[in-house]
């Protein structure tokens, strides 16, 4: 008999918290997370104009440990975490023989022989195997220790404002992709200036005893400077708008960095070899098969993922993610296009004199929204950037 209890979403450290707040909860890759706490619009606006508070603690942790931990990695991904210095994180991705992207990941150099490695959520299990496969023979091991984490992000202008006060160490002193062992409301913390929003933020790895206590204390704290709590639709329209892939989305098993517009985190100039290194030299020489764009809808329905993407009223491409900008007020979406489309496109925008938001493809380009044909203008990546 199947127990009714094995697929039943896993709760984070702070569902009690979203409970009492009024969260609309939702299964999301095992586990159980806030969708929205009210107005995911006023969320997403928030963490623009003030900031946001994100429960991230369903993300994958896993820690490489060890003499050859650098090398083992070094190996296992596209990046070079050797290169890292302690106390700096660098963006990166893991990606089979193939070439095709197994997940994209944070990888944080915490000492000489110790890094922590962030997956998401719903591909933890295939890292951590890739990881533990590709570091056999060397002297390293690999750890799963999501359960060891609760992980809470604050993001927006905000952000340090609210933080500063409940941490023990300078704020103007952490660089961005560098993470700095603390206190946060008196609780042991790493803490990292990272995000997925395009803003300025930081996110807080505590132990799951401590995150009630900091999640209380900057909620409290970012009282009175606008800071909302936010759930995971906010935090889809902020990362689409500042162009941000999403596994599952923009980045699979099918895809290579190179398609995503991402070959900068493939370093085929490192010394060694690393999985997938033959296949991405390839890709690297051949021209384009596909192109990551940005689309904006010129009507009012919006393009979401899988629509079909037309020129001339063919299709040439897929929609990867597509929703309304609060911030720009009308429908965006990123979409793989043929690359002799989007050259195209991009040459009658410029013919337009338009640049970004112009029309000059406009009676060409369209996607087809549930069997009708609406008119987008291809748009330059990000759609947001945030104000210097």
């Amino acid at each position: 008999m199947t127990d009714p209890q094995a697929s039943a979403p896993r709760p984070t450290p702070l569902a009690a918290m979203h409970t009492e707040l009024g969260a609309t909860l939702t299964g999301f890759a095992g586990w159980l997370m806030p969708l929205r706490y009210g107005s995911e619009t006023a969320e997403h606006q928030a963490v623009r104009s003030a900031a946001g508070l994100f429960d991230l603690s369903h993300m994958g942790e896993l820690s490489v440990t060890g003499p050859e931990a650098a090398a083992a990695l070094d190996y296992a991904l596209t990046g070079q975490p050797s290169a890292l210095a302690p106390g700096r994180a660098r963006y990166t991705m893991i990606c089979a023989a193939d070439g095709g992207v197994l997940d994209d990941l944070i990888v944080y150099r915490l000492a000489d022989a110790e890094f922590l490695v962030v997956a998401n959520a719903a591909n933890t299990a295939v890292v951590a195997g890739a990881l533990r496969e590709r570091a056999d023979g060397r002297d390293a091991k690999v750890s799963d220790r999501t359960g060891d984490y609760a992980l809470i992000a604050i993001q927006g202008p905000a952000a340090a404002r609210i933080l500063a006060p409940l941490a023990d160490i300078s704020l103007d002193g952490v660089r961005y992709y560098a993470s700095y062992p603390g206190t946060v409301a008196t609780c042991p913390a790493l803490l990292a200036r990272t995000g997925y929003t395009g803003e300025d933020g930081f996110e807080i790895f505590t132990a799951p005893e401590h995150a009630t206590r900091v999640w209380t204390a900057l909620l409290r704290a970012g009282d009175g400077h606008g800071l909302r709590p936010a759930g995971l639709a906010a935090r889809d329209t902020l990362r689409l708008e500042a162009g941000m892939p999403l596994y599952g989305n923009e980045l699979s098993r099918d895809v290579t960095p190179f398609d995503a517009g991402l070959g900068r985190v493939v370093r085929l100039d490192k010394p060694g070899d690393f999985v997938g290194r033959a296949a991405l030299a390839e890709r690297a020489a051949a021209p384009p098969q596909r192109v990551l764009a940005g689309l904006t809808g010129q009507t009012r329905r919006v393009p979401r993922h899988g629509y079909p993407v037309l020129w001339d009223s063919a299709p040439c491409g897929t929609i990867t993610s597509g929703a309304p900008s609060p911030t720009l007020g009308v429908p965006i979406a990123m979409a793989y296009l043929r690359p002799d489309v989007a050259e195209q496109a991009a040459r009658g925008e410029a013919a337009a004199g338009s640049g970004a938001t112009g029309s000059g493809a406009a009676g060409r380009l369209a996607v087809d929204v549930r069997g009708r044909p609406e008119p987008a203008t291809l748009t330059e990546l990000p759609f947001y950037r945030r104000p210097a």
